[in-house]
């Protein structure tokens, strides 16, 4: 499974278990006469894609690629009701299969489960892989395996199809199912999958989390592991040595089922499209919180915004927060010399959103405003002491003598100054106004300036 070329109009390839989710929806105001359960009324019966046709479907939405499904399908009324899902969403190649269409039924009252009914054998009987399914799984530009324990990842013709790829494959495993193909470039079990098959590690949280992962690399014969961890994030893993932690943006409310889809369809559409390993699972956390934010599997066929691939510096920032539907802010100055001023306005700014984004004068933008003896640090070491500040997202340095060219690029929700500006027209407000931000002025620590304390180092 090594590296590919051309990958630009090839499908995006999702191999694995299909279900039928159903959810029973009512309201419930009393209980039962003979039991301490609800009496849930006025049901309404609402059906969507289970399974790896979930995660098929949540792609699909979200790319101009084709996307391909590759599942096991019965013939039974479930089954149909399922293609009439994925009609006109994904290309189905079916294999054939008996054991009856896994149907999971969620009784809700509101946004409530209070019990779920399972239906369908627990493993199918699989048929033969058709040759169409073998050639798209060879051919795709990656290739997405989501396993649901129904046995798809044990047979044989699949796991050599899928050993067979040329194109990246993520693997989202299950407790129930295969261990993934050795050789694949991405495994993303959740922290509860990664605890049941390493379940003795040293340590706790992270380092936990971290040594799980390291195992499983060794184990599987994989390339990474990313273990997903919920409103905590994902860690990344290629095996000894340091893991990447990618936090998660904070989302209120939302329902989490099929986040973990969500999360593997990003990756494999962000390795689809030329990213490496640590941008697809960046990417795929951002594009997680937001489908939890928008409620989870419960809207599977609302409008998915495009999948961000994580890029470096300030542009890759805002496309994360943004796409997590976050607020970002910036503000501006020389921070020539970092004091306790900087640090305040800077630790304020920051609460105002998601990320902050700090736009440093150049340094031959700080001698046009400051004079020839400034700055006293150069831009690059500039920007290098504010980036190692817990509160600061990113840094940009501008060659302008005013932030309104790249103000005009990265486009923020918020620009923020300090309290020295309090009751003036800030320049930068009428180009916020252009696009809907907001300029503000935040309180000053008085006492502080880069000046005064040039000057008090003259005496």
């Amino acid at each position: 499974m090594s590296g590919r070329t051309g990958s630009a109009g090839r499908p995006l390839v999702v191999v694995g278990d299909a279900l039928l989710d159903v959810d029973l929806v009512g309201s419930a105001s009393r209980l039962t006469p003979d039991a301490p359960v609800p009496v849930v009324e006025d049901v309404e019966r609402r059906e969507r894609p289970g399974g790896a046709a979930l995660a098929a479907v949540i792609a699909a939405a979200a790319t101009s690629r084709e996307v391909v499904l590759v599942a096991p399908l019965d013939s039974d009324e479930g089954a149909g009701r399922l293609r009439a899902l994925l009609d006109g969403r994904v290309r189905l190649i079916a294999i054939p299969a008996g054991g009856g269409t896994a149907v999971k039924q969620r009784i809700r009252v509101g946004d409530h489960s209070v019990a779920r009914l399972d239906s369908g054998a627990p493993v199918a009987e699989l048929g033969a892989l058709p040759a169409e399914a073998a050639d798209a799984i060879r051919d795709a530009a990656a290739v997405l395996l989501a396993d649901y324990g129904r046995g798809t990842t044990a047979a044989a013709d699949v796991r050599a199809a899928l050993a067979a790829a040329r194109g990246p494959v993520v693997w989202d495993p299950h407790p129930r199912g295969a261990d993934p193909v050795r050789g694949v470039r991405l495994v993303t079990p959740n922290g509860a999958e990664a605890a049941r098959v390493v379940p003795d590690v040293p340590g706790e949280g992270l380092a936990a989390v971290g040594a799980r992962a390291e195992v499983l690399i060794g184990r599987w014969g994989v390339g990474a592991v990313a273990v997903t961890m919920g409103a905590r994030g994902a860690l990344l893993s290629y095996g000894p040595g340091a893991p990447m932690v990618v936090p998660a943006v904070p989302v209120t409310g939302g329902d989490p089922c099929g986040a973990g889809d969500s999360f593997a369809a990003a990756a494999a559409l962000a390795l689809a499209d030329g990213a490496v390993t640590g941008e697809a699972v960046a990417s795929a956390v951002a594009f997680a919180s937001a489908f939890v934010g928008r409620g989870g599997a419960t809207a599977w066929d609302r409008e998915t915004p495009d999948v961000v691939v994580a890029r470096p510096g300030a542009e890759g920032v805002i496309a994360r927060v943004r796409a997590a539907g976050g607020t970002v802010v910036a503000t501006g100055g020389c921070f020539d010399l970092l004091h306790p001023g900087h640090v305040a306005t800077l630790r304020a700014a920051r609460g105002l959103g998601d990320c902050l984004v700090v736009c440093i004068n150049s340094d031959d933008s700080v001698r046009r405003l400051k004079g020839p003896s400034r700055p006293l640090t150069s831009a690059p070491d500039r920007a290098r002491v504010l980036e190692a500040l817990e509160f600061v997202d990113a840094v940009v340095v501008f060659e302008e003598d005013t932030p309104s060219a790249v103000l005009e690029r990265l486009r923020p929700d918020v620009w923020a100054k300090g309290g020295d500006y309090a009751g003036a027209d800030l320049p930068e407000a009428a180009v916020l106004r252009s696009w809907g931000g907001q300029a503000v002025v935040l309180p000053y620590l008085d006492g502080h300036s880069t000046t005064a304390l040039v000057e008090r180092s003259r005496v």
